[in-house]
């Protein structure tokens, strides 16, 4: 199989598209979770934030008859109706009113219980996109395609952000936005007949225009929207890339914590420090950049909220003065108004927000395609198989293997390892022994061929092991759980493996990766082909960390403990080889292919 690739020179930055693309991504992001196993609890909520929203609408169109009324009475000098609009209720010219404490007590109670159960609503919808997302990403070793392809492809990077940062900022930004964006065409529709009713009507040049202050509203946030899209349109991409380098600075500090002791031995402190500041030096100068794009931003939206506020009153002033309206029905006019205009200019108000929900989406739905497209080309190269055969031999029929910039390692190679006979693979770093070992594991993706392996269980221990948290207990049992084997095959193992000292530590939780020098880390993963016991057991490197003595002891204690086992080891040293019946010797061919398997692979070892 020929692997190509063309380097991206914008990967990692937005993808500029149409927005009714975008818009269908975001919405086939969202919908999934308001269609699973939970949509009748989450429809439901949601129904509920919904009628809890739009009643704090209907409380504001209620205000504006209280205000006109309240406004009143202070104009009429009324003390009983001020007094009863306060505390108790008024009939008056909106009919019969409510005291204000009654709807302020009312809205209180609404307002408290609709964010709790919006918060609600976010952490259950969160959880079940984390949960999706994991699980896709995680399958089909999707997250291993994806990691070996990220230099050449965009919206794979960082996805421990992606999935922990992005997750919960999609949630949350799109129930702000869908609510308010609902709430406002709802206000709008509410305050528009009654500003209408309330304008009357106007002349310009002759021809009189009626509810002009409708016209005025609109034409005051079109005027606005229209420049605020034009100042704010490049904090998308903006917003984009500094979630990129925030992860990048984020993710050098992570390595340097977990390489502490590398850095300190090499005395590297000063290449980290620059490489962190380099980094962290992106983070600031796109921050320079939206800092100045804000300050423009801000800059117009300021203006136009301090000019919102007294041009309704100063548009109705002539109507007021020329005695068509009490003081209450100018107020109530210049609230309409505002109301109006503030719904009209929702784009205006949330467009930071829109903004970097817009990055947060598409840095989502890149994400998500990678993965798609990782577990869709799941099936593709190197095929491997589990079949029953007479000679219960893995075998390779006609595999090519190659890198994933498209260079070929190994082509049209048939190779056969019978059950029962140790083989050590050599040969010259770079000949290709790793990425055999990877193919004969079934998780190298390019390439084409078939490997076939026998029914019955493998353990790959690759050189530098995984160390995952938890208990001692639980790290020599990895990848299964702790409870499935008993204490004392644990103390065994670990004892066979030289790390008795750690025995009274069984259960202490610790970073253990840390803790562990790398020749100790190795011989936690050799407990762990112990405690397994599997049928075949694969090495690559995996006690290069250890002196010869430790690594004969170790190879010793393999033979003598997994008696059954079938042994598959790639190594340098010739001390290993010591161990197994036969050699294959990888070698560098012709070109820049490599031919690691000759006619007669297996030959004894002299």
């Amino acid at each position: 199989m020929s692997v190509t690739s063309t380097p991206n020179p914008n990967a990692g930055e937005p993808v500029k598209r149409e927005l009714g693309s975008f818009l269908r991504d975001a919405w086939r992001l969202a919908v999934p979770y308001f269609q699973s196993e939970q949509k009748w609890s989450a429809r439901g909520l949601l129904l509920v934030i919904i009628v809890m929203n739009l009643s704090l609408v209907g409380m504001t169109v209620l205000l504006s008859f209280w205000n006109r009324e309240f406004f009143n009475s202070l104009q009429n000098k009324d003390y009983d109706a001020f007094l009863a609009l306060l505390f108790t209720y008024q009939r008056g010219e909106s009919g019969l009113m409510p005291g204000f404490v009654g709807i302020a007590v009312v809205y209180i109670l609404i307002a408290i219980h609709r964010t709790y159960l919006n918060q609600f609503l976010q952490i259950r919808w969160r959880t079940w996109l984390t949960r999706r997302f994991l699980g896709d990403w995680l399958s089909d070793r999707a997250y291993y395609r994806i990691s070996l392809s990220a230099a050449q492809n965009a919206g794979t990077d960082n996805p421990d952000q992606r999935i922990a940062e992005d997750l919960r900022e999609f949630t949350a930004d799109t129930m702000t936005l869908g609510l308010g964006l609902l709430s406002n065409v709802v206000s709008l529709f509410s305050f528009v007949s009654i500003l209408w009713s309330l304008s009357g009507s106007i002349s310009v040049f002759g021809v009189s225009v009626p509810g002009y202050m409708v016209w005025v509203a609109l034409a005051y946030a079109i005027a606005g929207t229209t420049l605020t899209h034009l100042v704010g349109s490049p904090l998308v991409g903006l917003n984009f890339r500094q979630q990129r380098v925030e992860a990048n600075f984020r993710y050098s500090l992570v390595r340097l914590r977990e390489n502490m002791e590398g850095v300190a031995l090499y005395g590297g402190e000063a290449a980290e420090q620059g490489t962190l500041l380099t980094r962290f030096h992106a983070v600031i100068r796109n921050w320079r950049a939206i800092m100045i794009r804000t300050k423009y931003l801000n800059a117009l939206i300021a203006g136009y909220e301090q000019v919102a506020s007294v041009f309704p009153i100063v548009v109705a002033a002539p109507r007021y003065f020329a005695g068509q309206m009490q003081l209450g029905g100018l107020t109530q006019t210049a609230g309409a108004f505002s109301s109006v205009q503030d719904a009209m200019s929702w784009f205006i108000s949330f467009y930071t927000t829109l903004a970097s929900w817009r990055a947060t989406v598409e840095r989502l739905v890149t994400f998500d395609r990678a993965i798609a497209e990782a577990r869709a080309a799941s099936g593709q190269g190197v095929s491997v198989s589990t079949e029953t055969t007479p000679t219960g031999a893995v075998a390779l029929h006609d595999v090519t293997l190659a890198l994933p910039n498209g260079d070929t390692l190994m082509r049209h190679g048939d190779l056969v390892l019978p059950p029962g006979q140790s083989v050590v693979i050599t040969g010259r770093s770079g000949s290709g022994k790793s990425t055999l070992f990877r193919a004969l594991a079934g998780i190298w993706p390019f390439g084409s061929g078939r490997i076939t392996r026998p029914a019955g269980t493998a353990l790959f221990l690759p050189q530098r092991p995984y160390i995952p948290l938890g208990t001692l207990r639980e790290v020599a049992a990895y990848p299964l759980q702790a409870q499935g084997y008993p204490t004392e095959a644990v103390i065994s193992a670990l004892e066979a493996a030289g790390l008795a000292a750690l025995v009274p530590q069984l259960d202490a939780e610790e970073n253990w990766s840390q803790r562990l020098s790398g020749g100790e880390q190795q011989r936690l993963a050799l407990a762990r082909a112990l405690l397994a016991k599997p049928d075949w057991l694969f090495l690559d490197e995996a006690t290069a960390s250890l002196d010869p003595e430790a690594e004969a002891e170790l190879y010793r204690a393999i033979q003598r403990l997994l008696p059954e086992t079938t042994l598959v080891s790639i190594a340098h040293r010739r001390s290993v080889a010591d161990f197994h019946e036969r050699r294959i010797e990888v070698q560098k061919g012709q070109g820049s292919a490599m031919d690691p398997l000759r006619a007669e692979p297996l030959e004894p070892i002299p």
